[in-house]
């Protein structure tokens, strides 16, 4: 009787769990489909889907975009300043659709329960039963929603999609480096699309960047891919960044013939920190050191809109895979990094930031500045460190040049809108941006928020001076008696 009742009521509450309802500018069609790990999704063909980890349970909400009505969406890009009464509206309509879907599929499953119990068992009291199993299912799932709503989850969406006309842009293998110019555009245009769609799409409650929000762009190992320019000068003008910094690995060899590489920086159009990679020579560095808006650290600390920002150029030089310098362990990182951070400790103005090209020897400055910036992995992560400090490691943003290809599926290019508050100078969020890589032309931007932004970094404690030797004795060494030998067994 359990098992009918719940199959029953699992089979009405999909089949009556369906509204189509307006929202603004478009029509929605709402409904519930079984999962997992639950949340709600928003689809709007044939651009992608919205996801937000709204709650937990077996049960997820699913939105589709079924109609967008042409004159209503019109007005509203053209007069902006109506957004706010819109998104109250579109609140309230979403949620008269939800509550109705919810009493429609609440009452199909009772009936269908009732009805599944009724044909297997042909009894009334078992059928009963049957919708009493499918009853009592049912407050489960809405007690495991209400307990595990989750009020961030509309300040951290997530948004995935794919263009339609990829292969058109791109072109297959035998042309793609003819079309190479086209494709670098398309990843540009793209970027504009997804954060416009990002920006009107989702409302921020828990915390929204406004014009005194200071918007740095961390960037890293772009690895001479040209298409990486295009990106962040897109992601600079579309997020109104107001510096960029690049923890390294510019180049791919770091030869004097990559030096023009540099030369993009100067259109950036924002202040360009920058620290040696791994790949990246000295001479790299004096390219980049030579365009009028670049600031290159190396063992140094630069006050730049505000934020005090030291960094330090990676030690070693591998411009390929042979050389013996790239097999350095990291606890000699680790050793490198400890020396530059006991130079940096007695400074009486801390930094804010602290950008350097190896998280090996990153880790080394923790407990020195609220956020540790870094790259040299190509796989993006981020760690709250012990001592407070936020440990940031950055993909690469040029998809790791043309050994990005060397894997199954291209290395993807990416970058991150890190937002600081002007006055205090902490990090509040940051928005993560993920396209494919080469020949690829999917997105994704996802929302993060740092959950205690003013929390206390704590310095770790200097290590204790070693003991001094004992002084050597005055008194005379007296050397022992012989022992008397011994005859060997």
């Amino acid at each position: 009787m359990v098992a009918v009742g719940l199959l029953g009521g699992l089979a009405g509450l999909l089949a009556g769990g369906r509204v189509h309802t307006p929202a603004g500018p478009t029509d929605v069609d709402l409904s519930l489909r079984p999962s997992w790990t639950g949340g709600t999704q928003l689809q709007i063909p044939p651009l992608g889907a919205l996801d937000l980890d709204t709650h937990a349970g077996p049960i997820r909400i699913r939105a589709q975009v079924a109609e967008l009505h042409l004159k209503p969406a019109t007005k509203l890009v053209e007069n902006a300043g109506d957004t706010d009464e819109l998104t109250d509206r579109i609140a309230e309509q979403i949620w008269r659709g939800v509550v109705k879907m919810m009493i429609r599929a609440a009452v199909v499953a009772l009936v269908a329960a009732f009805l599944a119990g009724l044909v297997v068992f042909r009894s009334w009291r078992r059928a009963l039963a049957s919708m009493g199993t499918a009853a009592g299912a049912l407050v489960l799932v809405l007690l495991t929603g209400w307990l595990t709503f989750n009020t961030n989850s509309l300040a951290e969406p997530r948004y995935t999609g794919l263009l339609a006309n990829a292969p058109q842009v791109v072109g297959d293998s035998r042309n793609v480096v003819d079309r190479f110019t086209a494709y670098r555009a398309q990843l540009a245009h793209l970027v504009g699309n997804i954060s416009q769609l990002y920006a009107a799409a989702s409302t921020l409650p828990t915390y929204e960047p406004d014009p005194a929000t200071l918007r740095v762009l961390h960037v890293s190992d772009i690895h001479l891919n040209p298409a990486a320019w295009n990106v962040i000068k897109q992601v600079v003008t579309q997020f109104k960044v107001d510096l960029v910094i690049d923890t390294g690995d510019l180049m791919d060899h770091g030869t004097k013939a990559e030096d023009k590489f540099a030369a993009d920086i100067s259109k950036i159009g924002a202040p360009y920190v920058y620290v040696r990679g791994n790949h990246d020579s000295r001479g790299t560095q004096a390219a980049v050191a030579r365009q009028k808006n670049a600031i290159v650290l190396d063992d140094a600390m630069k006050t730049v809109d505000g934020l005090r920002i030291y960094g330090a150029g990676d030690p070693r030089y591998t411009p390929d895979k042979k050389t013996g310098d790239d097999y350095v362990t990291p606890q000699q990182m680790a050793a490198t990094g400890s020396a530059l951070a006991a130079k940096l400790r007695p400074t009486t103005t801390p930094p804010d930031i602290i950008a350097v090209h190896d998280p090996n020897e990153t880790r080394s400055f923790t407990g020195l500045a609220p956020l540790l910036l870094a790259g040299h992995t190509h796989q993006r992560s981020t760690e709250l460190l012990p001592s407070g400090s936020r440990l940031f490691v950055q993909g690469s943003t040029g998809g790791a040049g043309l050994r990005g290809l060397e894997h199954e599926e291209p290395t993807p290019i990416e970058l991150s809108v890190l937002y600081f508050n002007r006055i205090t100078h902490r990090l509040q969020g940051w928005d993560d941006l993920r396209l494919g890589g080469l020949g690829l032309t999917t997105a994704q931007i996802e929302r993060h928020l740092e959950p205690k932004p003013d929390r206390p970094i704590t310095p770790p404690a200097p290590p204790s001076p070693a003991p001094a030797p004992a002084a050597p004795s005055t008194t005379p060494a007296t050397r022992p008696a012989t022992p008397p030998a011994t005859r060997a067994p």
